[in-house]
């Protein structure tokens, strides 16, 4: 079973499991991490599951969609080279071990 690592912005970290299939941000609610407010259930309409996916992991990803590519524009804090919604990160075995940091503002 993948796992993430999730960084808050004090420098915690938590490490989850996540079946693959499992996005990024339902991992986050299933577990109870503060910090993933995802206010549209995971729709891709909010932007309030962005994280900055460690750099190390980025180039595993595909590309943002259009949509999550305009959401990314709008979020609390700003957008950074990692910066992607959690919603449209998809977990499986070749990402097991992903690094995500949470933004400040969404703490």
């Amino acid at each position: 079973m993948p796992h993430i690592h999730y960084v808050a912005a004090d420098g915690s970290r938590t490490e989850l499991q996540a079946d693959a299939g499992v996005s990024v941000m339902q991992a986050a609610l299933m577990g109870g991490l503060p910090g993933i407010n995802a206010d549209c259930g995971g729709a891709c309409q909010c932007a309030t599951c962005h994280v900055y996916v460690d750099e190390a992991w980025t180039s595993k990803l595909p590309p943002a969609e259009d949509m999550e590519d305009a959401l990314l524009d709008c979020t609390a804090e700003p957008r950074q080279p990692g910066s992607r919604l959690s919603c449209c990160l998809t977990m499986s075995a070749e990402l097991d071990g992903i690094v995500v940091r949470l933004p400040a503002a969404q703490a």
